[in-house]
């Protein structure tokens, strides 16, 4: 049982919540204003849609990196999300989908479930790799199909520019996979005619992508006016606070992701990210050329961050759980009422984690 101060999807409550067999089996309490007391925040887990890596371990790597990954994204309390890949050779990206479908089926004790695959890649714009390898190709259908077959693929990146990209946005949307724009030189037409053909998100906003201008709008501006959802890095780094505000007011269901690397959890100095070689330091990651590299960011911080800009802590709650669980089509994730999966975060009045539950299971280890 936990008390505190609860986010239910119907506002706060002050009160208790109890859990059994991972699932959340009763709620009660009286209706509050969380500022009014000095309890502990008690809101849903997090979900990240887009992690490359922790722990020093990266998803491209095989062997018993998702498990170290998980479980350090536990530790800041992310309860569930994808194993996100990097662009690499054909032969290389199956094995490494075929070989997650594993760990979307069984969770690591200690670990965040693994929802699935985000395959960033490789069907981007070579000329907006960001810190993306030189191995981006054309969708083929068959190809494309081939993956999804290998593994739970739930999310896939794609420049829309490229010639035959919106067949299969349109194909692959119809089959139920989320189609993210993101890695693009395109125009903000192409992007509204992705929208149309199927695709529902942009991939990192502002970051690896055609800017606003106000005479050519861009990618970015085609997502500040059409989009309900997009994914967005808030270590303020990425992207300037004044723009996070700008893209919140615009996009309705704007989520947070931590586009994290192996560098995450751990001390300065050089990892992988994919086959690129990258360095942490200064709090971020960058390749050699200094161009920013994935992230260390983690969603404990991220709230921390959002919190620090003086939104409401309902509405960044949102924006690291259910969100993304609704832009998946996750029902009994992301939210804290009854019959959902009892991932849970607690945290003191200073914004410190104390608690994580996966699924009921207490993750008791804190970086």
């Amino acid at each position: 049982m936990l008390t505190g101060n609860i986010l239910t999807t119907d506002g706060w409550i002050h009160g208790t919540l109890e859990f059994e067999n991972g699932r959340i089996t009763a709620l009660s309490g009286h209706v509050v204003d969380p500022s009014t007391n000095d309890a502990p925040y008690i809101l849903p887990g997090f979900i990240d849609l887009h992690v490359h890596g922790g722990g020093g371990a990266d998803v491209m790597e095989a062997g018993n990196a998702i498990e170290a990954i998980t479980r350090t994204h536990a530790r800041h309390g992310t309860t569930s999300l994808l194993a996100t890949t990097m662009t690499a050779p054909r032969d290389e990206l199956m094995n490494v989908v075929a070989g997650l479908g594993g760990a979307a089926r069984n969770r690591t004790p200690g670990g965040s479930r693994v929802l699935g695959v985000h395959l960033e890649g490789p069907y981007i714009n070579p000329g907006k790799l960001g810190a993306q390898p030189d191995a981006a190709v054309s969708a083929v259908l068959d190809e494309v199909l081939q993956y999804l077959a290998l593994g739970p693929i739930r999310v896939v990146t794609i420049a829309p520019e490229i010639a035959g990209h919106m067949d299969i946005i349109s194909e692959i949307a119809a089959r139920g996979v989320r189609v993210q724009l993101g890695h693009s030189l395109g125009t903000y037409d192409d992007a509204v005619a992705a929208m149309k053909h199927g695709a529902r998100s942009f991939t990192h906003l502002f970051n690896a992508m055609s800017p606003l201008h106000h005479r050519n709008p861009g990618m970015v501006g085609a997502a500040l006016a059409h989009a309900e959802y997009a994914e967005i890095i808030p270590d303020l780094l990425h992207v300037h606070p004044g723009a996070i505000r700008a893209a919140m007011r615009a996009i309705p269901r704007l989520y947070v992701v931590t586009d994290s690397t192996s560098a995450t959890g751990m001390p300065d100095g050089e990892y992988r990210l994919g086959s690129q070689h990258v360095t942490k330091c200064l709090g971020g990651v960058r390749l050699a050329d200094g161009t920013l590299a994935g992230s260390t960011l983690t969603m404990d911080q991220a709230l921390r961050n959002l919190c620090s800009l003086g939104l409401p802590m309902a509405d960044v709650s949102n924006r690291l759980s259910r969100h993304a669980a609704d832009y998946l089509g996750i029902e009994d994730r992301g939210r804290i009422a009854r019959g959902a999966w009892a991932d849970l975060v607690v945290f003191d009045r200073e914004l410190a984690l104390t608690a994580t539950y996966v699924e009921g299971e207490s993750i008791v280890e804190y970086a």
